[in-house]
């Protein structure tokens, strides 16, 4: 009786051990890409000379509670 229940929890706990190092392997660390380094012989007239128009930032506008939110924020 003694030898089926250390059976049983030894092939559980394989199986456990089987099941976790399967989903350990095999998952490499991202290998980091190296910046691109420009020649020197690169002048600014072959580079791209259009840009995107950038737009200007807008307007920052304070968002005051009203009583309503507070107390709704109160109960939460």
């Amino acid at each position: 009786m003694a030898d089926l229940v250390k059976e049983l929890i030894s092939g559980v706990v394989d199986s456990v051990l089987k099941e976790i190092l399967k989903k350990t392997t095999g998952r490499a660390t991202t290998k980091r890409k190296k910046r691109k380094t420009r020649t020197s012989s690169t002048t600014t007239a072959a580079r791209k000379t259009t840009t995107a128009a950038r737009k200007p930032a807008r307007k920052q506008v304070s968002k005051r509670r009203t009583a309503a939110g507070r107390s709704r924020q109160r109960r939460s």
